[in-house]
């Protein structure tokens, strides 16, 4: 695939034993799984979100409309700065930063994806007690 976001966030081992899964493409319903995917094939990106209790957390958030899509945007691509930082540096948890995220600033992934990557990363901050920003 020319252009691939990955987000694979594997929570502590412990908390998935048997993870049930929950496809999603365009503005399907979120079911409350412990695995998310938003492919696009035209744009060729996907991304996975394994996280138990992400889908529950994200249906408390504002609406998909309530932060535009260049603020989501923008704070999107400071916190995979940040986080990629924290993917190359050896004093950060592999469990927590298993791998870099591959987000172009340059390409329009569309609301649906920047609105779930924008409160996957508030959801990570607050589980885990990390501060991104």
């Amino acid at each position: 695939m020319k252009y691939l976001i990955a987000l694979l966030i594997v929570a502590l081992g412990i908390y998935s034993c048997e993870s049930g899964k929950s496809t999603m493409e365009g503005d399907t319903k979120i079911a409350a799984t412990d695995t998310l995917r938003i492919a696009n094939d035209s744009l060729e990106y996907e991304i996975l979100i394994i996280e138990p209790g992400f889908n529950t957390w994200v249906l408390t958030q504002p609406p998909r409309g309530y932060n535009g899509i260049n603020y989501l945007e923008t704070r999107n691509y400071q916190y995979v700065l940040e986080y990629n930082n924290r993917v190359r540096n050896n004093s950060f948890s592999r469990t927590l930063y298993p791998q870099e995220i591959n987000y172009d600033p340059n390409i329009r992934y569309g609301l649906e994806v920047n609105y779930l990557l924008y409160n996957y990363f508030k959801y990570f901050e607050q589980k885990y007690k990390q501060k991104l920003r």
